[in-house]
């Protein structure tokens, strides 16, 4: 597989890394030293890579991943966090999809180590979540007395039960178990699950843009409203895509037998 030349954001920090990679953009928290965890810089970075992401033309998905083999992201900064005596984070402390930055491109976590907290927010706001066999996932703030409201779709995700149990225990889970659960959708050796991530992201970069960005807000629209509501607001959804040109070239390339030329309005 052939990589694009390798794009990096002057804005973002050293904490955090942006690169293009045949259409997918992969944005890599770059702290290994510290297990990723999540300080200034660190959520500097990825909020500024989150918005390169959203302006750049040239990417259609997001990979969000961790430096190194051993963490994806550890949480939060424990110790700027007793440097600060950080009382109660607002909700753009850290970036959180659909809640603090809008982001209408599909994103998919590529899980290479421990998820735990902050790095567990993170996991659970993207849309798709590649794990490696190594991955570890906790929500840990009952272990250190913080507090964790932006879990509150959890159980959106994964049955309530399960969420209930994560929650007040702050005991971690195996990838295996995260499978087992919903929580994760492919769990791979560690040494290939930035091909995993990569060959997903190019097959949803290769579909229909406003088809793929249609279908994503469809997938959450059961979360937020009433059944009912919810097919009369997938229908206002997806009938700009229906209208666009790429519903029309979709079926004639199909006839013609050639790969078809999407062009996203």
């Amino acid at each position: 597989m052939t990589s694009d030349p390798v794009v990096t954001d002057p804005v973002l920090t050293d904490a955090v890394l942006y690169e293009v990679r045949s259409g997918v953009a992969w944005l890599t928290i770059n702290r290994p030293e510290a297990r990723n965890a999540l300080n200034q810089a660190a959520r500097d970075g990825l909020l500024a890579g989150v918005r390169r992401f959203n302006a750049d033309d040239s990417a259609q998905v997001l990979v969000l991943t961790g430096a190194g083999d051993k963490a994806f992201c550890a949480g939060g900064d424990l110790k700027e966090m007793a440097a600060t005596q950080l009382k109660v984070p607002p909700p753009e402390f850290v970036m959180q999809f659909g809640r603090t930055i809008e982001v209408a491109k599909p994103t998919i976590a590529a899980v290479n180590g421990v998820a735990y907290a902050g790095g567990f927010l993170l996991a659970q706001n993207c849309d798709l979540c590649i794990a490696s066999d190594t991955a570890r996932f906790a929500i840990s703030e009952v272990k250190v007395g913080r507090g964790a409201p932006w879990a509150a779709p959890l159980p959106w995700l994964i049955p309530p039960r399960v969420a209930m149990q994560i929650l007040l225990t702050g005991d971690p889970i195996d990838a295996a178990r995260a499978y087992q659960i919903g929580m994760v959708n492919e769990v791979v050796p560690l040494a290939d699950l930035a091909g995993a991530a990569q060959a997903m992201a190019e097959r949803i970069a290769a579909n229909a843009p406003l088809s793929v960005r249609a279908a994503k807000r469809t997938v959450r629209l059961i979360a937020e409203l009433p059944l009912a509501q919810a097919y009369t607001e997938a229908d206002r959804i997806w009938e700009p895509v229906y209208l666009s040109d790429d519903a029309q070239e979709g079926p004639a390339a199909f006839a013609a037998r050639r790969p078809p030329e999407w062009k996203g309005h």
